[in-house]
């Protein structure tokens, strides 16, 4: 390598460095936000009179805010950069928990949660599209999500401490306004240099037509988005109720079953951090298929046997195993799409992925309300088959997607 050469690859390590430590900041205060929330659910129904019906209406607010981004992020990118549609996506985060941390009326609650919502999907959309535009994007990815999984992990911590210092519920959301502050600022300080490059991209992606139009005109992406929706929802429906599940269905001490949510998504993160690095080895197809096979198994554990060295490692088992399954599938899609393509169909996929994390712990609610908190776990299982079950076409649309990329290889439309 010519010392030309060198220069240029350390100059372009330290131009990274910044943006790809926010982006794991960025995602780990999504896990935090996520992983509090099961946490807070008992404390809101108190604080306001709820039910589990009323109170769920919460994730139902939130899945408005995704699906609100999920139509938008790719025009949203065009028009404004890569820095400022993911600084909006922090200052949302900020007025919605800001808001919250308030103590307002209920409905004005359920509104801040749109911004909370639209906040995390415009992050989460993003910040997965910038990672998977980088140089060996499946391990990043895992690791990127890995730091979603440690917030997740200290989510339960972190609330079930606040509540136990008699704070009150609301002071959990003005740590997390506080810290989506900082975080705002740090996206817009770590991406400043893409002001200029993100208006030429577009200024190409418009020459070729409606990026979000063609890229929504792939069958593949919308089979992806159904699986992520799907998928979400199982991961967040399982960390949002099982306390509840615990605490009310087994009788399991509050501090006790917090630790026990706190290892499932100790489990996610370590399912990420250690299957990140072989999973090119083994093959993405592969690892997920094994993946949603141990998802069954935790949470049929879990489910069936009620002592609680079963459920710890249950719940584990259930976060280990899905752990790789969202970053996995973003490297997949990464390469089975046009590159200007890329970021609207990443950006539509996560963002219709996060509203399946407000919409399934909504449906679950309800059941539970209806039928009692025992169903929380049949239907996730339910779910998790359903999942496969997309699995299982995603790739066949896979299999006819790269045989359509081969063929265009080597005989080249003229």
């Amino acid at each position: 390598m010519s010392r030309t050469t060198g220069a240029r690859a350390q100059a372009g390590s330290r131009h990274l460095w910044l943006p790809i430590a926010v982006s794991f900041a960025a995602l780990m205060f999504i896990g935090l936000n996520d992983g509090a929330v099961g946490v807070l659910l008992p404390s809101l129904q108190e604080h306001f009179g709820l039910d589990k019906r009323t109170v769920s209406f919460m994730f139902f607010s939130s899945t408005c805010g995704y699906l609100i981004a999920a139509f938008s992020s790719g025009m949203l990118v065009e028009w404004l950069g890569r820095r400022l549609f993911l600084s909006l996506g922090g200052l949302a985060l900020a007025v919605g928990m800001l808001t919250i941390s308030t103590v307002p009326p209920w409905i004005i609650v359920l509104l801040a949660l749109l911004f909370v919502g639209f906040g995390v999907a415009i992050v989460d959309a993003g910040l997965n599209a910038y990672v998977a535009s980088l140089p060996n994007n499946t391990a990043l990815l895992n690791y990127l999500h890995a730091f979603y999984g440690g917030g997740a992990l200290a989510g339960p911590i972190l609330t079930s401490s606040i509540l136990a210092a008699s704070w009150g519920w609301n002071r959990v959301y003005a740590v997390m306004a506080a810290l989506a502050i900082v975080l705002a600022v740090g996206l817009a300080l770590a991406f400043r240099g893409d002001g200029k490059a993100a208006a030429r991209s577009a200024k190409e992606q418009h020459a070729g037509g409606n990026v979000m139009k063609a890229a929504l005109s792939l069958p593949i992406v919308w089979v992806a988005a159904l699986f992520l929706f799907l998928y979400v929802g199982v991961e967040v429906s399982v960390g949002s109720w099982t306390y509840s599940f615990l605490t009310e269905e087994r009788q399991m001490a509050a501090l006790v079953a917090a630790w026990l949510v706190s290892g499932y998504w100790f489990g996610l993160m370590l399912g990420r951090l250690v299957l990140g690095s072989i999973t090119e080895r083994l093959g993405h197809f592969l690892v997920i298929q094994l993946c949603l096979g141990g998802t069954v198994v935790g949470l049929l554990l879990l489910w069936l046997v009620p002592l609680t060295p079963i459920a710890a490692f249950g719940l584990a088992l259930t976060g280990f195993s899905l752990g790789p399954i969202f970053p996995t599938l973003i490297a997949v899609i990464s390469q089975l799409v046009p590159n200007r393509l890329i970021a609207s169909a990443i950006g539509f996929m996560t963002s219709l992925g996060a509203g399946g994390a407000a919409f399934y712990p909504w449906l679950s609610g309800n059941l539970a309300n209806a039928f009692g908190i025992w169903t929380i776990l049949p239907f996730v299982i339910g779910l998790t088959v359903l999942v496969l079950g997309l699995w299982l076409l995603f790739q066949l649309y896979a299999g006819k997607t790269q045989r359509s990329m081969a063929r265009d290889l080597v005989e080249p439309r003229a």
